[in-house]
């Protein structure tokens, strides 16, 4: 009896062995990673598509079994923005530089809650995908940054929600001043900065819970009590003096106020602070790739 030859198929990665230095007879490499500047960034572009999934699942998985499910990316800074209004506006009687509260409420949310998503999600990488991470090559740097790009999805159905407050007030004759050539300008590159330093700070977490459980409880926590060190929910201007040098420090209070700035017409926007920002920013991303880069490789020993 004949038996016809079984189909074969073709693997999705090669692994060369590196005594033999043939590099073209496989169609990828994969080598042990040796020195801290060792990043091999450009293999996050060959596994795009690998990103791309990774950005659909992130986005589908967490609202498919819910009622609502897009509508809570509405509903949950509307609440926080109203709950704001209350207590900070209503009770407490924060300034808001003049704006309506609602307005200036949810124009620090806004941003604020795109930098803590990706902080808390980014920093439980190694542990929540420990079993995959254990069974197929592919740069780990995927997940994290797929965890950022979606959530800048949903950032951007709250970025709607403010540019539609906006518009209504300016329809009632509210005295609001957005500077919209600032908007197209300067909008990119908040959207980065704030994107840039929640991976960093979320990657070099996640890379300390491998060996140190402790942080993970102390993420939200800690996310929480940075938010009262930025002004999300007063502005900077009535910050007393001999504070406002510290919290110029914290690098999202130039964001949060450039933020304000060109959408609101308010807000205590310096080029300077922005500098520095943008500067601790790129630091903190640099530390967190050639961290996570150094602990991927031996952190299934630890998780």
């Amino acid at each position: 009896m004949e038996h016809s030859p079984s189909p074969t198929r073709a693997p999705v990665a090669d692994i060369a062995p590196l005594e033999t230095g043939d590099d073209d007879a496989w169609d990828l490499i994969i080598r042990p990673k040796s020195g801290w500047l060792e990043l091999h960034l450009e293999d996050l572009w060959r596994y795009r598509d690998l990103l791309w999934m990774f950005v659909r699942r992130d986005f589908v998985a967490q609202y498919k079994q819910t009622i609502l499910g897009p509508l809570w990316f509405l509903i949950q800074p509307l609440l926080t923005t109203l709950t704001f209004t209350i207590i900070f506006s209503g009770v407490a009687k924060l300034s808001t530089d003049g704006l309506p509260p609602l307005l200036f409420y949810l124009a620090g949310t806004a941003p604020w809650n795109y930098f803590a998503t990706c902080v808390t999600k980014t920093s439980t990488t190694f542990v929540t995908n420990a079993n995959l991470f254990g069974k197929v090559y592919f740069p780990r740097l995927v997940t994290p940054i797929s965890i950022v790009i979606s959530t800048l999805i949903q950032f951007a159905i709250q970025f709607a929600l403010l540019l539609g407050t906006l518009i209504w007030y300016l329809a009632k004759g509210t005295p609001i001043t957005p500077h919209w050539t600032g908007i197209a300008l300067m909008s990119p590159l908040l959207i980065a900065m704030m994107a840039a330093l929640g991976l960093g700070v979320g990657i070099i977490v996640s890379a300390l819970t491998t060996k140190y459980r402790d942080l993970s409880f102390l993420v939200t926590f800690g996310v929480q009590l940075a938010m009262y060190a930025t002004p999300v929910v007063y502005p900077l201007s009535s910050v007393p003096e001999r504070y406002r040098t510290w919290m110029e420090l914290n690098p999202m209070t130039p964001v949060i106020e450039a933020y304000r700035a060109v959408y609101l017409g308010v807000g205590a926007f310096d080029w300077g602070s922005l500098t520095y920002s943008a500067g601790f920013t790129l630091a903190t991303l640099l530390v967190g790739i050639i961290i996570f880069n150094r602990v991927e490789k031996t952190f299934v020993d630890t998780v």
